[in-house]
């Protein structure tokens, strides 16, 4: 058997939100949505991989469809396909998309082949007949491990959206099973934070842990001044104070900071993830790395920026990327980092589990589904469907 690609399709779908952080607001969001259509048929279905792009970046339907779906579409069928030619294989197809690409400049087209590479691993899985995370653990030599830790991210700013607004979102999540929340800070002056921050610790107290996030908003000036603020309480992690390619400013707030941090999301490739490393300040023992595979071209460059972790003295279990996504739920799951991501309640129907899927205890655990799973949230697999025929 011979497998192809037959079509590779995109639609730019809506995700918009009257929420802000401390650097957009979400009323004009998009994602891009990607079907890799294949000739492979699997209990008299025929196997198409899914794939979107996380929140905060705009959908990528421009570069898809213009730049890096002709080129799988142009490529040699054989020339895509592994050893035995029984599976694509995924490497193989990353690098027909980044063919005739210059190094560097990882801006939107990161995006682009992540949403893409996405759901050639999705297919991949499935016409292998596994769970991808199960297929990622026997391919590295590790034990899968189906129970993830997953926080809940919201405490956004909102039109409106008072304090016992706040305490009562916060509170909904505990009510879900989660044991990490996570609020946005730096969308208003310091002194509101501090309010906003001792309102939420208050209405959580012993049962869950507090991060917050400043979304890349602060100069060195402030971000210390918030420091200086925040270490005064128990926080889970102090979450991308400044832009987050300044890394002399990271590596400065640890002075300040002796609490957990976070960065990482806004950053697209294995080479940028080194340079945190080697620059950043952060620490082995306390700090979070937040990479987003979907951002971040996608599956095949997220394995080279593990292998650049460990190179440097980190495990992965200091990762827990950005974006709330099925895909690093299956990552976390087979690969072993720390965690994932999650949104309760916003940027449906791309966020969230199967259904089903509860979170006990702050953990939820992976169904056996074939490919990354979107099959089994239905609200997600009425969109891809629709796609895809």
């Amino acid at each position: 058997m011979s497998v192809r690609i037959v079509d590779v399709r995109e639609v730019t779908k809506p995700i918009s939100s009257p929420i802000r952080n401390a650097y957009i607001d979400f009323t004009r969001m998009t994602s891009s949505l990607v079907a890799v259509v294949t000739d492979v048929v699997r209990d008299g279905k025929r196997v198409v991989g899914y794939g979107f792009n996380s929140n905060g970046r705009y959908g990528q339907g421009g570069l898809i469809r213009e730049r890096f779906a002709p080129r799988l579409l142009e490529a040699d069928p054989k020339s895509l396909l592994d050893a035995d030619g029984s599976n694509l294989d995924p490497d193989k197809v990353w690098s027909t998309l980044m063919s005739n690409e210059k190094p560097g400049g990882h801006g939107e087209r990161s995006v682009a082949v992540g949403t893409i590479d996405m759901a050639v691993w999705d297919a991949v899985a499935k016409i292998a007949g596994k769970p991808l995370f199960r297929l990622l653990a026997e391919r590295h030599g590790l034990s899968a491990n189906p129970r993830v830790f997953v926080y809940a991210a919201g405490g956004y700013y909102y039109p409106g959206k008072d304090l016992s607004a706040l305490r009562r979102e916060m509170r909904s999540y505990l009510d879900r099973g989660y044991n990490v929340v996570k609020m946005k800070i730096g969308g208003a002056p310091i002194a509101e934070d501090r309010e906003r921050i001792e309102a939420v610790l208050d209405e959580i107290g012993r049962h869950a842990q507090l991060a917050v996030d400043a979304n890349g908003r602060f100069d060195l000036e402030t971000a210390i001044a918030y420091a200086k603020m925040l270490r005064e309480y128990p926080l889970f992690w102090y979450e991308e104070a400044g832009d987050p390619l300044d890394y002399s400013l990271q590596a400065a707030l640890a002075e300040f900071y002796p609490g957990p941090m976070a960065t990482g999301e806004n950053l697209f490739s294995h080479q940028d993830a080194r340079n945190l490393i080697r620059y950043g300040g952060m620490r082995t023992d306390r700090d979070w790395l937040q990479f987003d595979c979907a951002l971040s071209y996608g599956l095949c460059e997220y394995q080279r920026t593990l292998a650049v972790l460990t190179t440097h003295g980190w495990s992965p279990s200091r990762c827990i990327p950005h974006g709330g996504h099925q895909m690093s739920l299956n990552i976390a799951a087979g690969l072993g980092l720390g965690g994932n991501e999650s949104y309760p309640d916003l940027f449906q129907p791309y966020g969230g589990f199967p259904d089903g899927v509860r979170v006990e205890g702050g953990h939820i655990t992976m169904p056996d589904l074939p490919g990354i799973g979107f099959e089994g949230k239905s609200d997600l697999y009425k969109e891809m469907k629709a796609l895809a025929e």
